[in-house]
C-alpha cells in the first residue's frame, strides 16, 4: 500500500494564512484524516505537540520521505468552525480548481495585526457624602477640574472616561490623581467594533399576505423536521421577498439559529441593513469591503462568539463563521457578481449550499428574474419552487413604453431622450414627482451596430456579436471568426454603423441642457468612492433632495423609492448585443429589474425602454414583466446550442508573457483532451482561440472552452490539465478555469 501524506497548517492564525507542512499518515490513523481534521503533529527541531489543520491529502511527497514526520493523532474535540471552512476550502479546491492556499484565502477571515480597541469608563469607589466633601476641599483649592469629575460622579456612578476627557475637558493627570486618593477607578474592558451606526426604534412584522405566510412556515417546518434544502422565491419586483427573508429569520433566531443575508451590491447594503436592523435590533452586522480590516475581523469575532444573529453583505460574508448557522439567504440570487472573477471562480449559490449542506441549514433564493440555473433546477424538482405575483401595496406593476430609436431618428431626433421620455420627465418635474434614468452601458463597447436599421455584427456560427479590434477586424471571440469591418450597413447601406459611446456625465450634462432647473444626482463607480458614498446618495434621493437619480446598474437593483413614479431606460439594448450566450437572459433580467424600480408607493409608475431592437423576445416580455415567456424561448436556445443550464461549460484561460508559447499550451491541452475523450459524443471542444481581451499588461490571453452536460466530467478534464501542466512545468504560465462562466473571455 503506498503511503499517504497530509498537508497541515500548523495552529492556524486568524493573523495570516502560513504554509501547509507535510505528514506521513500512520496506517492506523488513515480512516480518521481528512481535509477539515484537527491534528496533533510534531512540530520543530523539539517534535513540540502542537495542534493543526489538514488541508489536502496527497500519494505524493515534495521531500526525501525519510524526513517526513508521522501524524501523532486526531483530536479528540471534533469539528470546529475552522474546520468547516478548512473543508469548503478543499472543496473549492476541487470543484472550481485552484491552488489550496488561494481557497484557504477566500473562506478564512484573515486578520492583520492590529490593536485590539478598547473602551475606558470611570467607577465611583466611596459615597455621595465623601464626594460632596471632596468638592468642598477642591473648591476651596481652586481645583476646577476636579470639581467636574466629583460632581459629574455625584450624579452617576459609572462614566465613559471619552466623556469626561472629551465633553467636560479634564486631562488624564487630574483623573490619575483621583485614583490615587482612591476616590475612583479606571477601568478597561475589550471591545468589538460595530461598523452599524444607525439610531433607530424597532419595528415590529408587518402583516403579511397568505402566501407569504406560507413560505414561511414551509421553510421552517421542514427545518425542524430535519428535512433543509433549498428553496427558490420567484417574486415580482415589490412582492415582498424581504418580508419573507425577515420571517423566516425570525423563527432561526428564536431556534438559536443564525442567518447570513447575502446581497449582490454594496450600494444595497443601507436599505437592507436598515430594514434587518429595525428588526433585529444590533444583533445584526455588515460585512463589505468599505469596512477596514479591523472592523471586519471583530464581525468576524463576534459571529464567532454568538455575539450576533445576522451577518448582512456580498458574496464574501459566506464564510461567516457562525457555530449555529441555520439559513442562507441569497437576494437577487442571478447577479453577477455573486460569481468570483478571481480564483478560485466559486459561485456563491453553488457553495452557499455545499456549506448549508455540512451545517444542517436551509438556502433560500430570491428573485424577480431568476437565474436560468436555478430556475431550471426548480423545474426539475431540484430546489422548491414558490411564487408572489402580487404587489404588496396593492399597486398595479408600471405601464411600458417600449420606443423605436430607429424611428427617432428618421423623423429627426437626435437627442439622447426620446419625445416620449422627455414629455414624461417634464410631467415629473411639474408634479414634484421623482425619476429615474438608467444607462445599460454594460457591454456598450463590445459590438457595432447599425443606427439606422438596428442590425447588429454577428458571427455566422456562434450567434454572437463580433467586437471590433483596433486593426479593423469584427472578431468572434467563440470560435475565432473574423472578418473586416464593413464601411456600410450590409443590410440598409447605412454609414451610421458605429459602436456605441456614452456615460453617465453625458447623461447628466443632456438632463441639465434639458430641464436647468431640475435636481439631479448621479450615481455610478466614479460618484460612489468613498466608504459612504452610496449612503449619501441613496439618502439624498429618499429625502427628496434631487428630482433626478442617473445611474448605471447600481441604481435599479433591489432600491424602493416610494415617490418614484416614472423610469427612463436608455439604450436598453447595449447587454443583448455582448458577445456572450447569456445577452439576452441579462438584458431581461437588467431591464425587468429596472422598470421595477417605477410605482412602488401609492402612485402609478410608468417606464420608458429605448432601444434599437424593440421586437427582441428578451425586450418583448421584459416590457411585458412575463418571466415565464422568456424562460421559455431562452432555454430552447440553450438546450439547442449545449450552453448551461442544459449542459455545463469550462473555460480554460492562459495568461502568458509570449504569444505563441500561450497559443501552443492550449493547442496541447486541446490535443490532450481530443485523444483522451474526443470519442464521447457529449463533449464539444471549442478553440482554442485569442481572449476577447487578447492582451493586457503585454500579457497575452488565450481561451479553451469544453461543454459537456456532466459537470463531473469537466471536473475530470480540468484535473487531467493541471497534472498535465505539473508534468511540463509551465511555470510561465498562469492557467485559470472557470466552471459556467459568467462572462465570455
Amino acid at each position: 500500500m503506498s503511503e499517504r501524506y497530509a498537508d497541515v497548517i500548523v495552529e492556524i492564525s486568524h493573523e495570516k494564512v502560513d504554509r501547509p507542512f507535510q505528514y506521513r499518515i500512520p496506517d492506523r490513523l488513515l480512516e480518521q484524516v481528512f481535509p477539515g481534521v484537527r491534528v496533533h503533529v510534531p512540530f520543530g527541531r523539539g517534535n513540540k505537540d502542537m495542534t493543526g489543520y489538514v488541508v489536502d491529502l496527497s500519494d505524493q511527497t515534495d521531500y526525501p520521505p525519510e524526513k517526513i514526520k508521522d501524524i501523532a493523532g486526531v483530536d479528540e474535540n471534533g469539528t470546529t468552525v475552522e474546520s468547516d471552512l478548512i473543508q469548503t476550502a478543499y472543496w473549492m479546491k476541487s470543484h472550481y480548481g485552484s491552488t489550496i492556499i488561494n481557497a484557504l484565502k477566500t473562506v478564512l477571515p484573515v486578520k492583520q495585526k492590529l490593536k485590539q480597541p478598547v473602551k475606558k469608563k470611570i467607577v465611583r469607589l466611596c459615597d455621595k457624602e465623601e464626594i460632596e466633601r471632596q468638592i468642598t476641599e477642591c473648591t476651596r483649592k481652586h481645583q476646577t477640574a476636579k470639581c467636574r469629575v466629583l460632581e459629574a460622579l455625584l450624579e452617576e456612578e459609572i462614566l465613559p472616561y471619552a466623556l469626561l476627557r472629551e465633553k467636560l475637558n479634564v486631562a488624564a493627570p487630574t483623573i490619575n490623581s483621583l485614583e490615587k486618593q482612591g476616590i475612583l477607578s479606571v477601568e478597561i474592558e475589550n471591545y468589538y467594533r460595530n461598523p452599524v451606526k444607525m439610531i433607530s426604534g424597532r419595528e415590529a412584522a408587518k402583516p403579511l399576505s397568505k402566501k407569504q405566510n406560507l413560505i414561511i412556515e414551509d421553510v421552517i417546518q421542514d427545518y425542524r423536521d430535519g428535512n433543509v434544502g433549498t428553496y427558490l422565491i420567484h417574486g415580482i419586483t415589490g412582492s415582498g421577498k424581504t418580508e419573507v427573508y425577515l420571517g423566516i429569520i425570525e423563527q432561526m433566531i428564536a431556534m438559536g439559529r443564525q442567518a447570513i443575508v447575502l446581497i449582490p451590491e454594496i450600494a444595497l447594503t443601507y436599505q437592507t441593513l436598515l430594514r434587518f436592523y429595525k428588526r433585529f435590533g444590533d444583533r445584526v452586522s455588515v460585512m463589505n469591503s468599505t469596512l477596514s480590516m479591523g472592523e471586519k475581523y471583530d464581525q468576524m469575532e463576534r459571529a464567532r462568539r454568538s455575539e450576533l444573529d445576522v451577518i448582512i453583505g456580498p458574496r464574501s460574508a459566506l464564510f461567516t463563521p457562525f457555530p449555529n448557522l441555520g439559513i442562507i439567504i441569497i437576494d437577487e440570487e442571478h447577479e453577477n457578481s455573486y460569481k468570483s472573477e478571481s480564483m478560485p471562480k466559486y459561485h456563491a449559490r453553488e457553495t452557499a449550499i455545499r456549506i448549508a449542506s455540512g451545517k444542517g441549514a436551509s438556502v433560500v433564493l430570491g428573485s424577480a428574474t431568476p437565474s436560468l440555473e436555478a430556475y431550471y433546477r426548480a423545474k426539475r424538482g431540484e430546489y422548491k419552487l414558490y411564487r408572489l405575483n402580487e404587489r404588496l401595496t396593492g399597486g398595479q406593476l408600471p405601464q411600458v413604453y417600449t420606443i423605436d430609436l430607429r424611428e427617432e431618428l428618421k423623423e429627426g431626433n437626435r437627442s439622447i431622450f426620446s419625445r416620449k421620455l422627455k414629455s414624461l420627465i417634464k410631467e415629473r418635474l411639474d408634479a414634484g414627482e421623482q425619476s429615474m434614468l438608467f444607462l445599460n452601458r454594460r457591454g456598450y463597447a463590445g459590438f457595432v451596430s447599425c443606427r439606422a436599421c438596428g442590425l447588429v455584427m454577428k458571427c455566422p456560427h456562434c450567434d454572437v456579436s463580433l467586437s471590433e479590434h483596433r486593426n479593423g477586424k469584427l472578431v468572434c471571440h467563440y470560435c475565432g471568426y473574423e472578418v473586416g469591418k464593413p464601411q456600410k450597413c450590409p443590410s440598409c447601406e447605412s454609414k451610421y454603423l458605429l459602436g456605441f459611446k456614452a456615460g453617465t456625465e453625458q447623461i447628466e450634462e443632456a438632463v441639465h441642457k434639458e430641464f436647468p432647473g431640475a435636481r439631479v444626482l448621479r450615481m455610478d463607480a466614479d460618484s460612489t468612492r468613498s466608504k459612504e458614498s452610496y449612503e449619501k446618495i441613496l439618502s439624498a434621493f429618499a429625502d427628496g433632495k434631487a428630482d433626478i437619480l442617473v445611474g448605471t446598474q447600481m441604481i435599479v437593483k433591489g432600491h424602493d423609492f416610494p415617490n418614484v413614479t416614472l423610469v427612463g431606460i436608455l439604450a436598453a439594448d447595449l447587454s443583448l448585443n455582448q458577445n456572450d450566450y447569456r445577452a439576452g437572459e441579462r438584458t431581461f433580467q437588467l431591464l425587468t429589474q429596472a422598470a421595477g424600480r417605477a410605482g412602488r408607493g401609492n402612485k402609478p409608475g410608468e417606464v420608458v425602454i429605448q432601444t434599437y431592437q424593440p421586437e427582441h423576445y428578451s425586450i418583448v416580455h421584459a416590457a411585458n414583466q412575463d418571466y415565464d415567456s422568456f424562460y421559455a424561448e431562452e432555454i430552447v436556445y440553450r438546450e439547442l446550442l449545449q450552453y448551461p443550464p442544459a449542459a455545463h461549460m469550462l473555460a480554460v484561460l492562459t495568461v502568458s508573457k509570449e504569444e505563441e508559447q500561450g497559443s501552443y499550451v492550449m493547442e496541447q491541452f486541446a490535443k490532450l483532451v481530443r485523444e483522451r475523450l474526443g470519442t464521447e459524443k457529449e463533449l464539444f471542444i471549442i478553440g482554442p482561440a485569442q481572449a476577447s481581451i487578447s492582451k493586457i499588461n503585454d500579457l497575452y490571453r488565450h481561451v479553451l472552452y469544453f461543454k459537456h452536460p456532466d459537470y463531473e466530467r469537466l471536473v475530470q478534464i480540468k484535473d487531467l490539465l493541471e497534472a498535465y501542466s505539473r508534468e511540463e512545468d509551465w511555470k510561465t504560465q498562469s492557467i485559470q478555469f472557470d466552471f459556467d462562466p459568467m462572462n465570455s473571455y
